[in-house]
Formats: C-alpha cells, structure tokens, sequence
C-alpha cells in the first residue's frame, strides 16, 4: 500500500503515526510546509518539502503537491487538520482521500467567521472520508456537517510498554500534569486548586505540584503561586522531549487535567498519565470525559472551578487504596482500548477499506 500523508512534520503526532505506519509496511511519502526540526523520519520513507510556508502555503503549494501526486501515484492520500493541509488536499483533486481532524480545526476555526465556517464545512465534504480522534470530536463534525455520514475515530494510541507502572520512591506526594502553559489549558485553575488543597489539610503533608511544560503564560503563573503563598511547593519543571514524558509521570502519584477548552479533543497526556497508572482528575471539557470513566478511572469536575478540583484532588490525596483502585483501572482501560498498535491497525484497515473500491479504478491518477 503506498500512502501520501500531508501533515505538519513538526508535531510529535504526525511523526508517530508515520513511524508506525512504516513499520506496518506501508510505502509513505509524508509532504509537509512545517520543518521537521530535529526529528527525522524512518529509512524508506520520503520527506517532501514543500516550497511554501503560513496561511498562504495552504493554497500555494497545491501544484506542487499535485505534482507529487502525479510522480508518486499513491493509493491514498490522507491530510491531517482539516483547516490548513485539508483545503490542500480539497484543492488538489485527488481521490481517495481521508481528512483527519485534530481539534481546533473543527471547534475553532469554523466559528472564526462565515467564511471559514463555509471553507471548512466544504473541506469535510470533499473528503472521500474522515476520522476523528475521539468519539466526542466525530460528533462535532457531524454537527457541522449534518448527514456527513460516519466519522471513523481513530485515536492516537499509547505504547504502553513504554507508558507503564513502576514504583514511586519519592517522600509525600507530587501532583503533576503536563501541558504547554497557555490560558486554554487552565493551569492557573490547578495552582489555586492546589493552593486551596494546602489550606485544608491539617496535617502539613509533603504535598507538591509539579508543572510540565513551557509557554506563554510562565511568568504569569509562577507570579499566581508567589501570591497564593505557595511557590515553593510548586515546581516548574519546563519542557521535554516526548520520549521524556514517561519518566516524568513515573514521578507523579496524582495527574491533573484542568483545561478549559472544548477543543480538547481526545486527551493524550490524560491516557498516557492512566497508562502509567495514574489517577486522573480532569475537567468536563472536549474529549476529556470520554477518556476517563468517572469513579473508576479517575474523577471529572466542572471548568474554571478550583474548589471542585480541590476537592476531587483532596480525596485523591486522602485515600491511598482509591488512588491504588483508580490507577490500575486507568492502565487496564488504557491496554483495553488504547494499545498504540491496535490504533495503527485500526488505521490500516480504514486505508484499506477506502483503497478497496478505487482500485482499478484510476481514480486521482
């Protein structure tokens, strides 16, 4: 099976995707406007820059990616984002295509004006099909797009022979999360929670708040926890590489998710925190309750309520046999339904599916 994947070439799902699709046998060609900065792809697959970059690019590069459509004469061409490399792909012509949505694409961008909304909706019905990563974002597609037709999900998997329990050694306990440091994602609701949590415990526990991630919004944040008094039992652990995330979350004995964004589509550092088996607390938001069943894998409280993820993390922080009970049911629905190869398999058999009744066909050739 030879696959053309149009997707931006910097972001570490695109780049898992492509190495276990390889892995897979297929023959890729990945073309991307995005620099692939430090990572490379695997031997045998092609990496095609394309010539233009921005907003522009999006519309730009059409006949170069047609061009590369016409020397490849792949089965399938699959675009990720069905704002930017979607109108490409809508553009070009080719068929079959499969348009992955990833999030903001489809809560944000459409309602950012008539004519977005309008561009996006005609991208989705050009596609010969889409996916979704989480149940909850294939129905927002089909609310833009009512009689769209079935909307595979596809989720991004978790390797959880990487992502896995082990024993946590260190004194007191580390709540943590992992997120880039932005308003959206409602870090300044875990510090007051957490502030809130120190105020109510009467035994001065060695509790500590650990903060994964860099972003815009850093200095504001380490301001809010020198006003709330607790600065000191918050660390700012900054940015990791990926590869990095596992040993990170194998410090922590409580994950926290507290976004505020409907455009939370799945929820990745949420199933890769339960893989480890982790308790997580998350917030009513996007995907993030469908990936977290409510009083067995972790607990699920309102947005932009610090009181309520206090409370829900004070009875984390109270009852070991509770964090214990959620944590391993968190990693056992994690190898149930989130195995990274059982999604990459799930993947092929929709390529194959779509690649069954062209062929033969010349279609897009």
């Amino acid at each position: 099976m030879k696959v053309v994947i149009l997707a931006p070439a910097s972001v570490i799902h695109t780049q898992r995707w492509v190495e276990a699709l390889h892995s897979c046998g297929l023959r890729l060609t990945l073309a991307t406007q995005h620099p692939t900065v430090s990572w490379r792809p695997p031997e045998g697959v092609r990496l095609v820059q394309l010539p233009y970059a921005g907003t522009p690019g999006y519309i730009r590069n059409v006949p170069a990616l047609r061009r590369l459509l016409r020397d490849e004469r792949p089965d399938l061409l699959h675009a990720h984002y069905a704002s930017g490399y979607g109108s490409t792909a809508a553009l070009v012509g080719f068929h079959p295509w499969l348009l992955s949505v990833w999030g903001s694409d489809v809560y944000d961008f459409p309602y950012e004006s008539r004519l977005k909304g309008w561009w996006l909706r005609r991208n989705l019905r050009r596609a010969d099909a889409v996916a979704s990563t989480s149940e909850a974002m294939a129905s927002q597609v089909r609310r833009l797009v009512p009689g769209l037709g079935t909307v595979a999900v596809t989720p991004f998997g978790i390797d959880t022979t990487r992502f896995t329990r082990q024993a946590r050694l260190h004194a007191g306990l580390v709540i943590g999360t992992v997120k880039k440091l932005a308003p959206k994602y409602g870090i300044d609701t875990l510090i007051r929670a957490f502030a809130m949590l120190l105020a109510g415990l009467d035994d001065g526990a060695a509790i500590t708040l650990c903060i994964v991630g860099e972003g815009p919004q850093r200095a504001e944040l380490e301001a809010l926890a020198r006003q709330l008094g607790v600065a000191g039992r918050v660390e700012f652990a900054g940015a990791v590489a990926h590869a990095d995330v596992p040993a990170q979350l194998h410090n922590f004995d409580i994950f926290a998710a507290a976004s505020r964004l409907d455009s939370e589509s799945f929820g990745v550092a949420v199933i890769e925190a339960s893989a480890c088996a982790l308790p997580v607390v998350v917030t009513r938001v996007g995907g993030l309750p469908e990936v977290v069943r409510e009083g067995e894998t972790g607990l699920v409280v309102e947005r932009d309520d610090p009181a309520a993820l206090a409370a829900a993390l004070k009875r984390l922080v109270a009852d070991a046999a509770m964090r214990e009970r959620l944590g391993r049911n968190g990693r056992e629905r994690v190898q149930a339904e989130y195995e990274w190869d059982a999604c990459v398999k799930r993947m092929v058999a929709l390529y194959r599916d779509l690649i069954g009744p062209c062929q033969g066909s010349g279609a897009g050739r």
